[in-house]
């Protein structure tokens, strides 16, 4: 027997909850279908609890500054490995409960638990054999951590993020393979904590970066938590119960190794290939990024499952869109917003805007900042880092930015929004920049590029005459 709705959403995480939302407002005739563990994989494995790690791993490591104040004692300080992964998921459980009692928990027939396939274009299977026939299908399906299929046969001394933060105690010894964004920002938490731990990539770059002075930088400021090989290939070896982990003509053994080698959008059980579509190497259909829409088809898809942009905003904003244009006769195209991609290390990376590989460096100008001589992160014992931006040569209009910096996340969003209203380098200056902050350093950059665009006033460009200002 078939359940007939309007529309049929498969995936309970952020992009699914968001599409749900849209949904909801215009139709009681929809139902969201969810296989395996509800709560976003933001709340339960991915930016929530990483973030509780981190703040532990830092205050923790504050320690090491102590002697500078006047204040001893810090060398005699512990951390309980126990107690931190407990307090790690009791802020974890509440956030994945804040999740279900907004959502999943006030829903009824509407929620469906089960894992869904496609048996036609607008016909949903459930693995319980329940079918689903729908008029539009949102498909926010997620992604999951990619793992050598040779390194499974090491069980639990392989892990991923969805293991490590459900470890009683941490383990003497880790290497981190793989040092994109989860990679980096766990493995310098872990470190911290005491782990002795070595980051591994086969990239010559860490954090996602680009730019060639911020990530020599960041390898520089980074390098000193714990060792980096990078440009080399990891291979796993089994040493007794621990793992020899080889990289290159390096080596270490270690008890547990945490893979962070990105993500696989999860796909492979959907039945995809009734929908007739020729799809690409990773599994995904054709689909408008502005509508969400699959090749035409009334069928719509969000979140990490696309292999693009994997961050909750984003997540929210495709499923926004997707919801909403299921319930139109004809989809909406959206602008997307400017790309914003923060690294919560110490310091943090963020990259916002235009990337690097994207520019055409004849016509862009770059101004920097180091941040050694920064006042406000002198004071705080974090002054390590450079920024850079990027604006246009003709006119200075910004366009985007790359940086390891104090306090970068904030940074980072006021770039953001400088970007996305079209701001030029002389306007941006126009603005005030209180003292002492750490936005003088943006103030810096944004003045060393002042010879090198084109546009400027004849009178200061940090202050604006009376008549334009009227």
């Amino acid at each position: 027997m078939e359940k007939q709705v309007e529309v049929a959403i498969i995936g309970a995480g952020t992009a699914g909850l968001n599409a749900m939302g849209q949904v909801r407002r215009r139709t009681d005739s929809f139902v969201l279908i969810n296989g395996g563990e509800l709560g976003t994989t933001c709340a339960r494995v991915g930016c929530m609890p990483s973030k509780a790690l981190i703040q532990v791993a830092e205050d923790f490591h504050r320690r090491h500054i102590f002697d500078r104040h006047g204040t001893s004692g810090g060398e005699g300080l512990q951390v309980d490995w126990v107690e931190a992964m407990e307090h790690v998921r009791d802020l974890r459980d509440n956030f994945v409960d804040r999740v279900l009692s907004s959502t999943t928990d006030e829903m009824g027939e509407e929620f469906i638990e089960g894992y869904a396939r496609f048996v036609e274009p607008d016909l949903l299977e459930i693995d319980d054999g329940q079918r689903i026939r729908a008029k539009k299908i949102v498909v926010a399906t997620g992604s999951r951590p990619v793992v050598p299929e040779p390194w499974r046969a090491f069980g639990d001394r392989v892990i991923t993020t969805d293991e490590l933060f459900e470890l009683e105690t941490l383990p003497r010894s880790m290497a981190v393979v793989g040092l994109g964004v989860i990679g980096l920002e766990l493995g310098q938490a872990l470190a911290r904590l005491g782990v002795e731990v070595t980051g591994i990539d086969r990239l010559e770059t860490i954090g996602g970066l680009q730019d060639p002075v911020v990530s020599q930088t960041a390898v520089e400021v980074i390098g000193r938590d714990f060792p980096l090989w990078l440009g080399e290939s990891a291979e796993l070896v089994g040493e007794g119960d621990r793992i020899k982990v080889v990289a290159g003509e390096r080596e270490v053994v270690v008890d547990k190794v945490l893979v962070s080698m990105g993500r696989r959008p999860n796909l492979d059980r959907l039945g995809l290939e009734v929908l007739g579509l020729e799809l690409d190497t990773h599994g995904i259909p054709p689909f408008n990024p502005f509508t969400m829409q699959v090749d035409g088809l009334p069928i719509f898809i969000a979140g990490d499952v696309t292999g693009s942009r994997a961050v909750l905003h984003e997540a929210a904003d495709e499923g926004r869109i997707a919801g909403f244009n299921a319930m139109r006769d004809e989809p909406m195209a959206f602008r997307r917003k400017p790309l914003l991609a923060i690294n919560f290390c110490d310091p943090n990376i963020a990259t916002v805007g235009m990337r690097w590989a994207e520019m055409d460096h004849d016509r862009v100008a770059i101004g920097a900042m180091r941040m050694g001589p920064m006042g406000r992160a002198l004071i705080a014992g974090k002054n390590q880092g450079v920024i850079r931006l990027y604006a246009e040569k003709e006119g200075g209009r910004l366009l985007g930015a790359e940086m390891i910096a104090f306090k970068a996340e904030d940074l980072a969003h006021f770039l953001t929004l400088a970007i996305h209203q079209k701001m030029t380098v002389f306007e941006l200056l126009s603005t005030p920049f209180y003292h002492p902050t750490l936005e003088e350093a943006i103030q810096s950059a944004l003045r060393d590029l002042l010879g090198k665009v084109s546009g400027a006033p004849d009178h200061p460009v940090d202050l604006i005459p009376l008549d334009e200002a009227e």
